[in-house]
């Protein structure tokens, strides 16, 4: 797809890691990852598996697929650079969470509308007929931007044993969120129509080190492409040159 193509920067000795969302690719983050690469960090922005290509491509992928290629992103990373922070959108903020619970030598991660409440039975049962009657796809869930006109590069289609997959993810997940003692910084949306409140709430309550939440009053959930993209943008840049001892660019 157009614009899906993951970025790379080399810059100074300090790293941040950037995740893209469920069913989108790097464009919904790559004005962030230029802003931090224009501070001076080095930058990766990875295309992870089964996304941005084609919707048939992502339905042969699983959470562990995501999850390994953000941990072999992280890896490669953490060896070219003296310390790594990590930000990432919706999905993207699920799998930050879940690198940091993993690697407590992360300075920071920095989540925008992240998903770590995954729905219950009340969708799972109906995903889950949906498949046994033979069903594949149901309408995709990308571009929920409050701002006219902006759009987010995704698939039109999600395939219902992806939702399964993360939803299976994200619940492994909540167990070890108190496992993360890094320093976090939460963007969360008023109206977000993708990712329910009870995300941020839990981590308000559950993260084992200290966290700043800052909410956005004007957008969706695509915050980065949104009404306040200047807002994140401004604030992770801070947050990431606090966490790495770098200064923040201006």
């Amino acid at each position: 797809m157009t614009g899906a193509e993951p970025y790379s920067a080399e810059g100074g000795p300090t790293g941040v890691l950037v995740l893209h969302g469920f069913t989108g690719n790097p464009q919904s983050m790559r004005p962030l990852a230029e802003r931090l690469a224009a501070a001076g960090h080095t930058v990766d922005l990875p295309l992870l598996p089964g996304h941005g290509t084609t919707v048939e491509d992502m339905a042969l992928t699983r959470w562990d697929d995501w999850s390994g290629a953000v941990e072999a992103a992280y890896q490669s990373l953490a060896a070219r650079c003296r310390s790594v922070a990590v930000t990432g959108l919706s999905m993207g903020g699920a799998l930050t969470c879940w690198l940091a619970a993993d690697h407590p030598e992360i300075a920071g991660i920095a989540l925008v509308n992240p998903i770590v409440v995954a729905p219950g039975e009340e969708l799972r049962g109906p995903i889950r007929d949906l498949l046994a009657a033979g069903e594949t796809y149901v309408d995709g869930v990308g571009s929920d931007l409050a701002m006219e006109g902006a759009v987010e590069s995704s698939y039109d289609r999600t395939p219902l044993a992806c939702v399964l997959s993360l939803f299976e993810g994200v619940d492994a997940l909540g167990k070890r969120l108190g496992d993360i003692r890094c320093p976090v910084l939460l963007l969360t949306s008023r109206q977000d129509h993708v990712v329910s409140a009870d995300s941020g709430e839990l981590l308000e309550r559950a993260v084992g080190g200290p966290i700043e939440r800052v909410w956005l009053e004007r957008s969706y959930h695509v915050a980065t492409l949104d009404w306040d993209a200047p807002v994140v943008e401004e604030r992770v840049v801070a947050f990431v040159g606090d966490v790495l001892g770098t200064a923040a660019a201006q």
